[in-house]
């Protein structure tokens, strides 16, 4: 199990006396992470990183993305196929055919699926797992008398808000608590939403066939998904893609969500755009080669990047997310009062060689 986004009684703790008038300025999201105890970060499993190699850049200078992929409980046959793939070195010599903007970078076979190619479709290795829609989501067990391995989102956006009457001089009555709360709006496309594992997820309960309490990964900005035909294929994980635009969360729960991007996003978000459908390059020179796929823990140790990210179980994220729901720090005239999950990103650093 891992740990609660954050306990009650440090969400309560939150809502401290008003602010003195010469209180020094409010830390941004920025500075509370930067000052973060290190127990409080995380480190990322070097078997959880893949290593992207592209082609160089016209300008020569090279180009290199991380890509941290999802633990148990996350679509785990699209991870394991990933690693399968990546160790074939199946990847190599593959492309990316697709960038549509404000919403894709998809890399790939280019002949799969692309209506700009006619080619034969590369031979996948063998050793693949099946894969299946049903494994877009998890059941996800909530025992109220247990330790819950996440705390949703809201419970720190709503006691923020209280924060804010505390710090503004009002005094919130039951009656200014209760209004306080029904202006906190829901997640347009999840009941709820969480951080389980330091990972973004939707949750909701089914009731058929059988009552379950159900999460899934989120389609935010640079997470990594598998490209997939119709239903019922679920895609293998030779096709990914990555988001490059405003939140598509209308993907959730129709797409495997298998990763995101921790380093060298910039390479794939400033590539040019597709003129085809779908945002496929028509001309097959545009279609940026990919050298090499590797998993980190298979690099030799000096070679292996490591990275760690910031425990969405601890007092500092809980202080982070109110601060990127409230922002009081100087630019700000007027605090949001809330933040859709999508904008509340879990920090991730490399760690210093």
């Amino acid at each position: 199990m891992t740990k609660p986004l954050i306990s009650l009684a440090a969400l309560l703790a939150l809502t401290s006396p008003a602010l003195a008038q010469d209180a020094p300025a409010a830390p941004s999201p920025n500075q509370i992470v930067a000052e973060a105890p290190a127990e409080e970060w995380l480190d990322i499993p070097a078997q959880d990183l893949l290593v992207m190699t592209l082609a160089p850049a016209a300008n020569g200078s090279g180009r290199t993305v991380v890509i941290q992929l999802m633990p148990e409980p996350f679509s785990q046959s699209w991870v394991d196929n990933i690693r399968t793939l990546a160790r074939a070195q199946w990847y190599d010599g593959i492309t990316v055919n697709r960038v549509q903007d404000n919403y894709v970078v998809q890399w790939g076979d280019p002949n799969y699926d692309n209506p700009e190619a006619d080619g034969a479709a590369k031979p996948l290795p063998e050793g693949l797992a099946e894969t299946h829609e049903r494994d877009y989501v998890f059941e996800y067990p909530r025992d109220p008398g247990g330790d819950p391995s996440y705390y949703p989102l809201s419970a720190v956006l709503r006691t923020s808000w209280i924060k804010r009457l505390v710090e503004q001089g009002v005094i919130p009555d039951e009656a200014q608590i209760r209004e306080a709360l029904s202006r906190q709006k829901g997640d347009s496309y999840a009941l709820e939403t969480a951080y389980i594992g330091g990972w973004p997820v939707g949750m909701a309960a089914e009731f058929q066939p059988k009552h379950r309490d159900i999460a899934w990964p989120v389609h935010c900005y640079g997470m990594v998904g598998v490209g997939r035909n119709l239903a019922p294929d679920a895609g293998t994980g030779a096709e990914l893609y990555t988001v490059i635009g405003h939140a598509p969360r209308h993907l959730d729960r129709n797409i495997a969500l298998v990763g995101r991007i921790v380093e060298g996003m910039e390479h794939l978000s400033s590539l040019t755009r597709g003129k085809g459908q779908l945002g496929f390059y028509e001309d097959e020179s545009k279609r940026v080669p990919i050298l090499s796929v590797r998993v980190a823990s298979d690099l030799p140790e000096a070679e292996r990047p490591a990275f760690e990210y910031l425990s969405t179980g601890g007092e500092t994220f809980a202080r982070y997310a109110d601060a990127r729901a409230n922002r009081r720090d100087p630019f700000f005239n007027v605090p949001a009062g809330g933040a859709d999950i999508c904008n509340i990103p879990v920090p991730v650093r490399r760690v210093a060689d």
